[in-house]
């Protein structure tokens, strides 16, 4: 064996030991909603860890859903499917996809992070591909698989407008014209607008149109935890960008916002929403995620302070003049829940509780004992505001004692039937779930 690999090993080995895990004092439901409990913050050599290690689903089995409720796998075998999207003939689309590897490691955390997240199933290769699931026809139950489009760059958000489809890769937007049936597209595509990729500590790019298909708008993450590596390669980084889909010219919509990793139009009062993945490295119970919604030019803290004006010391210069107008999010999710999937329910196949609020999927911690997040929780709305704690709706993702890990919840979707949809990249698997003792389409 290789001297060098194992002299790394006995060093990340030794690092895991200094780490150890930080016990939370908070659940994540006690730390949700408009004013969540922010305890004093931590320093750390090296942050604390602790994640399940991957042992994927055993046949038959599957996650626990909640009461009135049932789930079936619809699609496996994927390639770490991140989002989903429902095409109007009632085809699924997939994009799996995993970062471009590109990010240099250059501390110890990141060196643990990546070897953490091996071992957890989070650091699967994608596939760089759009997996197209249709179903079958007679058959119920049953959905067809087809790769759809090919060598993609990290891909992850995904929207149609008109017979335009529109993939954010991890360095562009790539648009392609869309034939309703098609099982391939015949379209080779064409780039519509570049994005924010040097470095690419965020690789992600989340997307959602505007209602009136004349703008698209992109969650763009930032660049490092804090800006520890300067702003300089933050430019355009931790922001809602506002694209025209005429023109291609694109504008800072809202900044401050960490890592906005997934979007959606609030059915009620038709405002934006997103949610975010907040910063590291200060406490098991800092900083808690969020849901909320995004103001035209506003400023939500990052790097400068969280939650409002709480300042984080560890950036410096600090700029009080931004903390003074930093933006309180609306809705507190928990401390490392890494919501990553966001979907605003409106069909009608789910039980009436259910119509109108909030589905999220939640990737879960790396950095927290006991773990959070590695479920799908659902968020009550009241005339255009979120209320009450998050409700576990799927769960089971992990081990009862969180040391094995089946699954990991991303993306959300509703199918053309109004079932919820959910990517699971670390089971490489697409989940369905209905009300408990339906099977067929519902009214919309």
């Amino acid at each position: 064996m290789n001297k060098t690999y194992i002299a790394q090993a006995c060093a990340v080995a030794l690092m895991m030991v200094l780490a150890g895990c930080e016990k939370a004092t908070y659940e994540p439901a006690q730390q949700s909603g408009a004013n969540p409990p922010l305890p004093k913050a931590q320093k750390f050599f090296i942050p604390p860890i602790q994640t399940p290690d991957r042992t994927g689903w055993a046949e038959g089995e599957k996650p626990t859903v909640a009461d009135g409720l049932a789930i079936e796998k619809i699609a496996s075998g994927l390639m770490h499917p991140r989002q989903l999207l429902t095409l109007p003939n009632g085809d699924v689309l997939v994009v799996e996809a995993n970062s471009p590897g590109t990010v240099p490691i250059t501390s110890p955390k990141q060196m643990i992070a990546s070897i953490v997240k091996d071992r957890s199933g989070k650091g699967g290769k994608g596939g760089n591909r759009i997996t197209l699931l249709r179903k079958a026809a007679g058959q119920s139950g049953k959905w067809e698989k087809y790769v759809f489009i090919e060598n993609l760059h990290s891909p992850f958000g995904v929207q149609l407008i008109g017979d335009t489809l529109y993939v954010a890769n991890t360095g562009n937007i790539m648009k392609y014209r869309y034939t309703p049936g098609e099982t391939r597209m015949s379209d080779p595509g064409v780039e519509f607008t570049d994005l924010p990729s040097t470095v690419n500590h965020h690789w992600t790019k989340a997307l959602l149109a505007s209602p009136d298909g004349k703008k698209l708008y992109v969650g763009v993450g930032s660049n490092s935890n804090v800006a520890e590596n300067g702003l300089d390669i933050e430019y355009r980084r931790a922001t809602v960008l506002e694209v025209d889909v005429q023109s291609a010219a694109s504008r800072i919509y809202a900044s401050g916002i960490r890592n906005p990793t997934g979007l959606g139009w609030e059915p009620t009062t038709g405002k934006l929403w997103a949610i975010v993945n907040e910063r590291d490295e200060i406490g098991a119970d800092l900083v808690p995620d969020y849901l909320t919604s995004v103001q035209e030019g506003g400023f939500y803290g990052w790097p400068y302070s969280y939650y409002g004006q709480h300042v984080d010391q560890r950036v410096q210069p600090q700029r009080p003049d931004l903390v003074a107008r930093a933006i309180r999010p609306d809705y507190a999710l928990g401390s490392h829940v890494a919501p990553l999937g966001l979907w605003f329910y409106q069909g009608r196949n789910l039980p009436e509780k259910y119509h109108g609020g909030a589905f999220i999927g939640q990737h879960g911690s790396w950095n927290r004992t006991p773990l959070s997040g590695y479920d799908v929780v659902f968020v009550r709305f009241k005339d255009g505001k979120p209320e009450g704690v998050p409700e576990p709706v799927v769960t089971g993702f992990t081990s009862v004692d969180q040391k094995t890990l089946k699954g990991a919840p991303v993306g959300l979707a509703e199918d053309a039937e109004g079932a919820l949809l959910i990517a699971d990249d670390v089971g490489n698997t697409i989940w369905r779930v209905t009300a408990h003792g339906t099977d067929t389409p519902a009214p919309r």
